[in-house]
């Protein structure tokens, strides 16, 4: 017997109340990659048309990616849309945050029309010449963030198999830079690539950068530094 989803979709409800204010238009902002030892950090911007919304949009985490590919498709047809990549560089220079709150801006810059209201997943925001307001879990509330977290997450893993065939071996057209154990065993035996964020811990570690019993004891003692974003 099937058991039903009891979870919470995300609705329009919000974007629609917005609207009857006169925020118009409004664009939902979220992002992929903010995890992975390798690759860039996307973002994505949605601006949905209230009359042409494609069915079945949710938060792209509890979709396969056949579902994703196909409401991808569907977005890019009747959807304004723009996308940020913030590539490795920037990750190690600005931290994943900051490359993470770039992306979202320039995601934002590249849509055709500009938003009255820009909502952004998380519980920070980028700087941007608009209003803008951030909701925790919003890919699960709000089907503009929800939109934008199936074309950043799509635009993402496809690049990640592109650099699969720039990068052989290490198996990004897979796990797409996350930490597996696949990924962790590619990089001790091919060593560190130019797609690796070197500002991350367990990169640190294949370079030897860190001392990985030092990190651990200074980790229990609360001392220290936490560079991998776990999100």
């Amino acid at each position: 017997m099937k058991i039903a989803d009891s979870r919470i979709k995300p609705t329009f409800e919000l974007e629609a109340a917005e609207h009857q204010l006169g925020s118009r238009p409004i664009a939902g902002v979220d992002e992929a990659g903010r995890g992975p030892w390798a690759g860039p950090v996307v973002a994505a911007a949605v601006i949905l048309d209230p009359d042409k919304i494609p069915a079945n949009i949710d938060d792209s985490k509890t979709l396969d990616e056949d579902s994703r590919a196909f409401l991808y498709r569907r977005i890019m047809k009747v959807a304004i849309v723009g996308v940020g990549i913030a590539d490795v560089d920037r990750i190690d220079r600005e931290n994943i945050l900051g490359a993470t709150l770039w992306a979202m801006a320039e995601a934002v810059s590249q849509l055709g029309e500009t938003p009255k209201l820009v909502l952004v997943d998380g519980d920070k925001t980028p700087r941007i010449p608009m209003s803008v307001r951030a909701i925790v879990k919003g890919d699960s509330k709000c089907l503009s963030i929800a939109a934008a977290s199936i074309v950043a997450k799509v635009t993402r893993d496809r690049l990640m198999m592109d650099f699969a065939r720039a990068y052989p071996g290490y198996g990004f057209e897979r796990h797409k830079g996350y930490g597996t154990p696949e990924h962790q065993a590619a990089i001790a035996k091919l060593g560190v690539s130019a797609l690796h964020r070197r500002s991350f811990r367990p990169v640190q570690l294949a370079l030897g950068l860190v001392d990985e019993k030092a990190s651990r004891r200074r980790a229990q003692l609360g001392f220290g530094l936490q560079v991998e974003s776990k999100i």
